[in-house]
């Protein structure tokens, strides 16, 4: 039996891909309040984001394409929305740099595990801790105000040691492994 790709959630899920050529427009135009715009694109992402996951579980949408498209969606944005930010001086590349390779990381790892053990690998709190950090540094680089300076300086510090932890967490189910049916692990159909 084949399942469902268009869901509310999964639609949800796929909004976010499509927030990031109004924000980009948003983030490079000339015209009035053309940042706030685009933070408030943020925000819109990170409700879409919040609601996918919820409306999946009480409309009892949950499935294997949605718990790839929402990370993999959460990813692509931060990256892209990332890039933007470096590429306009108001992200560091370092960091940047570090949220991809982490993000690829996770990527390939989960290939693997999902090759290795036939499972789909859902999120992580520390990964949804982290996506949240990243949030609110790419809403903060994005307002670009000096009274949130202190702030987004944290926060990107703060989601450098989550990346990593979740990062080690991610690697530890690759080699280390855990049973089919453990929090966070969903055998896939056959």
């Amino acid at each position: 039996m084949r399942e469902k790709v268009w869901t509310v959630s999964n639609i949800l899920s796929y909004s976010r891909v499509v927030l990031i050529v109004p924000y980009g427009f948003c983030l490079m135009g000339g015209f009035d309040h053309h940042r706030e715009w685009a933070a408030l694109l943020i925000v819109a992402a990170i409700a879409t984001d919040y609601f996918d996951g919820y409306l999946a579980r009480r409309l009892h949408q949950v499935t294997d394409v949605g718990k790839i498209a929402d990370p993999v969606a959460d990813k692509f944005c931060v990256g892209t929305v990332g890039l933007m930010l470096a590429a306009s001086g108001d992200l560091p590349f370092w960091f940047i740099a570090a949220v991809v390779v982490r993000d690829l990381l996770i990527v390939v790892g989960g290939i693997q595990i999902g090759r290795k053990k036939r499972i789909v690998v859902q999120s992580n709190w520390p990964g949804k801790i982290t996506v949240a950090l990243l949030s609110a540094v790419l809403v903060a680089s994005t307002l670009r105000s000096k009274s949130l300076e202190m702030f987004r300086a944290g926060a990107i510090w703060a989601s450098v040691v989550m990346m990593a932890f979740s990062l080690l967490l991610y690697t530890q189910r690759l080699f280390i492994g855990r049973g089919a049916g453990a929090p966070g692990e969903h055998r896939a159909n056959p």
